[in-house]
């Protein structure tokens, strides 16, 4: 008996479960068909505002949506980009909104259990993969890096560690060979972008230089720092117009003129940096150099920046500045041909060739951290010589 009780209501709830299941089932089905969903994109020139009222979202829903993301999103610099979800319920009242600024920067906004909207930012899993990244140069290091599957954004980044010890656009030869340990940073099976560069080498005739990443900072094998007082060049140019030349024909007044600088031919508007720490010596216009920059440095060294479009932030007599610091922009005014920076530089009121400078070394590893930088070197040197692949996720 039962036995046979037990077995009844288990046959109740069988049927109950076919006839209950598909019936829930299609309530969700239904509410989830009612919702209103619009997906957009925001057009080059249109406000994000204005992107979100062309697809007929009423400025109620609108102004609560920018009010939500204003702490995360800047408005202002929305030129173009980016797509978004807008989710409704049947009455048009806001379930749910999906920024996507991009791959790895997303923003959500729905009702929490107080029924309040709030917005937050989607946690997005990324991994890192070290890997090691190797060619030769042909014709330039940004090619090199194209020709080995690279983009050109790790030869930027190559090429700034190694700005006080190589000019890649006159130093850079053909034949020279390179090497980088670097992290690629994925989302899933999708790369998202460059990570630390752990270490490097560059192979150039017999010469060879290696930089070995240490507290945020490369080091040479020995333990001294690759940045020095001074680097290579002010900015990243097209092309060396006109050398230093104690003999050279002025292209404008004729005759032998000596050019005691470097021009350096490039953009209107690309940045000028100062090539060491310093003190604003002069930031005018003089007769024939248009706007100039001086920049008096230790050891009885000065810099000169002329022609200039424009002069940096806060750029004025007097003000100190930091190595690579953006003190202005190429231009064209004064005695000027095209768009160039003429960019000069004197040791204890004598004009010297910068190209020929030879500055002092970088400073070593604080002896008290040599031995955790030697431990590290070791590992990257392995690396260097072989495979070494690793994945790990990112925090």
């Amino acid at each position: 008996m039962r036995r046979r009780s037990i077995f009844l209501r288990a046959l109740i709830i069988l049927l109950l479960s076919f006839f209950l299941i598909p019936f829930f089932v299609e309530m969700i089905h239904s509410s989830e068909s009612q919702h209103q969903v619009i997906d957009g994109s925001i057009k080059g020139g249109e406000t994000f505002s204005q992107s979100l009222a062309k697809k007929k979202i009423s400025m109620k829903w609108v102004n609560l949506i920018v009010s939500k993301l204003r702490p995360f999103v800047d408005f202002r610099r929305i030129k173009g980009g980016g797509v978004y979800q807008w989710i409704a319920d049947e009455n048009g009242d806001l379930v749910k909104f999906i920024y996507e600024v991009s791959s790895t920067e997303i923003y959500e906004i729905e009702k929490d259990p107080k029924g309040e909207y709030v917005a937050k930012k989607r946690e997005v899993p990324l991994e890192a993969c070290l890997v090691k990244v190797e060619g030769e140069i042909y014709s330039s290091l940004a090619k090199a890096m194209k020709n080995v599957g690279e983009h050109w954004s790790l030869a930027t980044a190559f090429a700034e560690i190694l700005a006080w010890e190589i000019d890649f656009a006159q130093d850079g030869r053909e034949g020279d060979r390179f090497k980088a340990v670097v992290e690629k940073i994925y989302k899933g099976d999708e790369f998202i972008k460059y990570g630390v560069i752990h270490a490097l080498e560059y192979y150039s005739g017999k010469k060879v230089i290696r930089g070995i990443r240490f507290k945020n900072k490369y080091y040479d094998e020995k333990g001294y720092s690759l940045e020095k007082a001074f680097l290579k060049t002010p900015l990243r140019f097209n092309y060396i117009s006109s050398g230093f030349n104690r003999n050279r024909r002025h292209p404008i007044m004729g005759g032998v003129h000596p050019h005691l600088g470097i021009d350096y031919a490039a953009p209107i508007g690309t940045p000028v940096w100062a090539v060491a720490d310093g003190i604003v010596n002069l930031a005018g216009w003089v007769e024939g150099f248009g706007k100039q920059v001086v920049l008096r440095h230790p050891n009885g060294y000065k810099s000169y920046y002329s022609h200039l479009s424009k002069y940096g932030p806060g750029i004025k007599m007097g003000k100190r500045v930091e190595q690579k610091q953006i003190i202005g922009y190429v231009g064209g005014t004064g005695f000027s041909t095209g768009p160039h920076l003429d960019y000069r530089l004197s040791k204890n009121g004598q004009f010297i060739n910068p190209q020929k400078e030879i500055f002092p070394i970088g400073k070593p590893v604080v002896q008290k951290e040599m031995n955790a930088f030697c431990k590290k070197r070791g590992e990257v040197m392995v690396w260097l010589r072989e495979e070494p692949p690793f994945r790990r996720r990112l925090e």
